[in-house]
This record gives C-alpha cells, sequence and structure tokens, in this order.
C-alpha cells in the first residue's frame, strides 16, 4: 500500500499546491499528459499524487480512498455533513481565499443585514404567493447559516452555472455565492449584506480519519507530515 494525496488535477489551486508543497521540500508533478489525471511524488517514499476535482476530493477523503487532500474548506464544509467526524484539518495553505457570502440587488435600498432578509423575505411571500429565491450552490452551508440567524420564508434554488446572473436573468431574488473581490457581484449590480459572511474558505491540507492506515503507511504519513512541518 501507499499513502494517497489528492491533489487539484488543473488550473491556479493545482500549481500553487506543488508550489506550497516543494517549498517544504516534496515534489509533485503530473505525468503524461494534461488529459492524464496521473502523477508523481519525490522526496518522501510511498506517498502517491492523486489527482482529482477539488469537489470529489472531499468524499473521497471521507470514502477514506485517499489518506490526504487539499481542497476549499468551503467544500468539505459542504459536502460532508459532520465534516470534522470524517476529516481534519492540518493545515491553511495561504491560496484560494475566498468568502462565501449572500448578497441581495444593490437597489434594495432597505435591505442590508439578515434581519432586513427576514423581512423582506416575509413581505415577498405576502405580496408574490411564493417564497424569495436565493441561488447557490452551497444548500447545506447556507441552509444552516440562514437558519441559525432566524431567517424564514425562502427557498434555495440550484445554480451550477453563473449565480450572480440569476437575479438579473429572474430566476432568483438573492445569490449566496463564492467571491475573492466583490468584482463579478458589482457587475451584476448586486451588494453583500452587512452580516453576510457565511464562511471565509482557502485550500486546506485534510487528513482523512477513515482511510485505512498499516504500519508502512503510518511510517509514509508521519515522514510526510515532518517534511511539511505539519502535526
Amino acid at each position: 500500500m501507499s499513502v494517497k494525496l489528492g491533489v487539484p488535477s488543473k488550473g491556479r489551486l493545482m500549481e500553487k499546491t506543488f508550489e506550497w508543497f516543494g517549498d517544504r521540500g516534496v515534489t509533485l508533478s503530473r505525468t503524461g499528459s494534461d488529459r492524464e489525471y496521473a502523477g508523481a511524488v519525490a522526496g518522501v517514499d510511498n506517498i502517491e499524487l492523486v489527482l482529482l476535482s477539488a469537489g470529489e476530493i472531499p468524499r473521497e477523503l471521507a470514502a477514506g480512498r485517499i489518506h490526504l487532500g487539499v481542497t476549499g474548506t468551503d467544500l468539505v464544509r459542504e459536502k460532508l455533513g459532520q465534516w470534522d467526524q470524517q476529516v481534519e484539518e492540518l493545515a491553511e495553505l495561504g491560496f484560494g481565499h475566498a468568502d462565501l457570502i449572500i448578497a441581495v440587488p444593490g437597489f434594495w435600498a432597505d435591505v442590508d443585514t439578515l434581519d432586513d432578509l427576514d423581512a423582506a423575505a416575509a413581505a415577498f411571500r405576502l405580496k408574490h404567493g411564493f417564497r424569495l429565491r436565493i441561488a447557490t450552490k452551497y444548500h447545506r452551508l447556507v441552509r444552516e447559516f440562514l437558519r441559525d440567524n432566524g431567517v424564514a420564508d425562502y427557498q434555495l434554488v440550484d445554480s451550477q452555472g453563473a449565480t450572480e446572473g440569476t437575479v438579473k436573468n429572474e430566476t432568483a431574488e438573492a445569490v449566496a455565492d463564492i467571491t475573492s473581490t466583490g468584482d463579478t457581484l458589482r457587475a451584476n449590480h448586486l451588494k453583500i449584506l452587512s452580516d453576510g459572511l457565511i464562511l471565509k474558505s482557502q485550500a486546506t491540507l485534510f487528513r482523512s480519519r477513515n482511510a485505512p492506515l498499516d504500519d508502512v503507511d503510518r511510517a509514509a504519513l508521519k515522514a510526510l507530515c515532518a517534511k511539511l512541518r505539519v502535526d
């Protein structure tokens, strides 16, 4: 066996992950063409690199098919119920920063807080006969956040595309989405609620609590963590 390390398979997240490990003496590399999801690890023995989409990594960790994985905090907490019983955070990597927020149309002058949103949702239902729609990819996190903050009379609508455009397209009245600069929100005439920050996310190294380990694996994991200077 070997310790399986899952990292994002493409783009800036992959490049920054390779750089982070490289700075600590562990070289990650893709083998074959860009279409092949195979990789290699140099600097520590018995570590196998598995290239996956960032969205797949939480499920693979929870299933115990990989021992370690780099992905966003937002993806782990959205995709895994009771996430901290299934994975352990080993290190925040300092890149891939993004905030999960709730935003409403900029012309909603009287809506600045979650309490305002709750009042607006109640008024919307009275006027239109259906609940105010919030477009999002993050159903678990948004539902828990709104419940904890007493917001009712809304419905979540699934958005797997350009979430910020749903208000303009009249398929939602508000959005809950990831943003790093806010530029896209502003371009779509949306404003973030003053208390609408759900989660601050970044790329993080997680360890599976469910992946089986033999003595060789434990030694390899210990050696890797020592080299990366993580517990």
